[in-house]
């Protein structure tokens, strides 16, 4: 069964949004990237007036080397922060700069380890391997199982290789460098990673709680709004479309009505409780086939509905809705005949032509409706099924548009129609109940 036009559209809708939610994430990625270099780097300053003038080519060659990795790492960012406001950010790039992120870390603890000259049973007492917390953190910014579980196994897999690597020779040294990399000046390097580690998860933290509030606020807008309109219009009004749908526009449409029989006779002497059931009843069916065809339920009107059909094979789902209402109230006839109630049957009318459509009204009560002439033709050809004595009607302009022949598919042909305001008859089609 194709899906609705309305169903595909919303959720079109929701892969747009989740990809820009995913940019989005990126760009705060890219700049928090930035900061934490230049705070790595500000702290790497500091921490050198610190040092006492041990090993000279020793320290130095690991400044330098945490220099030139912190100054990589903020190149990462920049550039795609740049990328990001150029417009040319796809989202592959994202997958580049959470493997970067990787290969930053364990290329700087991998040169930070042998340029020690030690094995990586001692790879955590390199400051450089304390960026791990850092980087998970920005996984949890973007807001994707699958890149986070990614970036873990990467982490997981990096320091597994690391644990396990062995140099060609131990420097001589290593005690006195193991216990210079667990110096103060270090310590205060991975309290700050730390620190930086715990800021981003608040901004993760707070960036998830405004996704909440947006949700919930949409949640609202959309609860409220079906309470005056159609349930499959609230996708596009809760997105910022009312105002299109107030201007209208001229389209085809499919327009089906379906009204029962006998149901004002039927009335009387009844209960408010009885015909309260069995209106809830027949909505609730009319409801269900509409919405297995892709109709959109305009409005309820007592015992009748109207419903519409707009998009990709309109016409030949409006019939889809007719024949399948037609075997549901058949069904809820049998079933009220079989527990000793009075069986109801039903009318259908379908027309398929231009109408307006749009929303009335104002904020306080919403109306979407369709107007035109295709409209009241509709509706009389559900009155013409009881003095033709069919239980559907359907215009020759709607089974052209569904590509039917009416010969082929068990259609009887009805005497022309001569509706107002029309100079010649309407091709009518009508099917009674088999």
């Amino acid at each position: 069964m194709q899906l609705p036009l309305i169903w595909r559209a919303g959720a079109s809708g929701e892969a747009s949004l989740l990809r820009a939610a995913e940019v989005e994430a990126e760009r705060i990625v890219a700049l928090l990237r930035i900061a934490v270099s230049a705070g790595l780097l500000a702290a790497l300053v500091l921490a050198v007036d610190a040092v006492q003038t041990v090993e000279q080519d020793y320290l130095w060659h690991q400044i330098g080397l945490a220099a030139a990795t912190m100054l990589a790492y903020m190149a990462v960012g920049v550039l795609s922060f740049a990328a990001i406001r150029q417009g040319v950010f796809r989202r592959w790039m994202i997958w580049a700069a959470v493997t970067a992120d990787g290969v930053f870390l364990f290329l700087n603890s991998w040169l930070s380890l042998l340029n020690s000259g030690l094995s990586g049973e001692v790879v955590f007492s390199m400051p450089a391997t304390w960026m791990a917390p850092l980087i998970l953190a920005f996984g949890v910014l973007r807001f994707n199982p699958l890149l986070l579980g990614y970036q873990v196994l990467l982490v997981s897999a990096g320091f597994v290789w690391l644990v396990l690597w062995e140099p060609a020779y131990i420097s001589a040294d290593a005690v006195q460098r193991v216990h210079l990399s667990m110096a103060t000046p270090p310590n205060l390097m991975r309290v700050l990673m730390i620190t930086l580690a715990g800021a981003v998860l608040i901004v993760a933290a707070l960036r998830m709680r405004g996704l909440l509030r947006r949700s919930i606020e949409e949640a609202r807008q959309k609860a409220n709004l079906t309470r005056y309109l159609p349930a499959q219009l609230a996708g596009r009004l809760a997105g910022g479309g009312l105002e299109a749908l107030r201007e209208g526009r001229q389209q085809k449409m499919a327009i089906l009505f379906i009204d029962i029989r006998g149901f004002t006779s039927w009335c009387e002497g009844r209960e408010p409780q009885e015909v309260s059931g069995l209106i809830t009843e027949f909505r609730t069916r009319v409801e269900m086939v509409a919405g297995q065809t892709g109709g959109l339920i305009d409005k309820h009107i007592g015992d009748a509905a109207m419903i519409l059909f707009e998009g990709e094979r309109a016409a030949a789902r409006a019939l889809d809705c007719a024949e399948g209402l037609l075997a549901e109230m058949e069904d809820w006839r049998q079933k009220r005949e079989a527990a000793g109630e009075t069986g109801l049957a039903a009318g259908i009318g379908v027309h398929w032509g231009e109408v307006f459509s749009g929303v009335t009204g104002t904020q306080a009560r919403l109306e979407y409706s369709v107007f035109g002439d295709t409209v009241n033709t509709a509706a009389r050809l559900e009155q013409l099924t009881k003095t033709n004595g069919m239980a559907l009607i359907a215009s020759s302009a709607l089974l052209k548009e569904a590509g039917i022949e009416p010969a082929r598919r068990g259609w009887v042909t009805l005497p022309a129609e001569h509706l107002r305001g029309r100079r010649s008859g309407l091709a009518l089609f009508g099917k009674t109940l088999d």
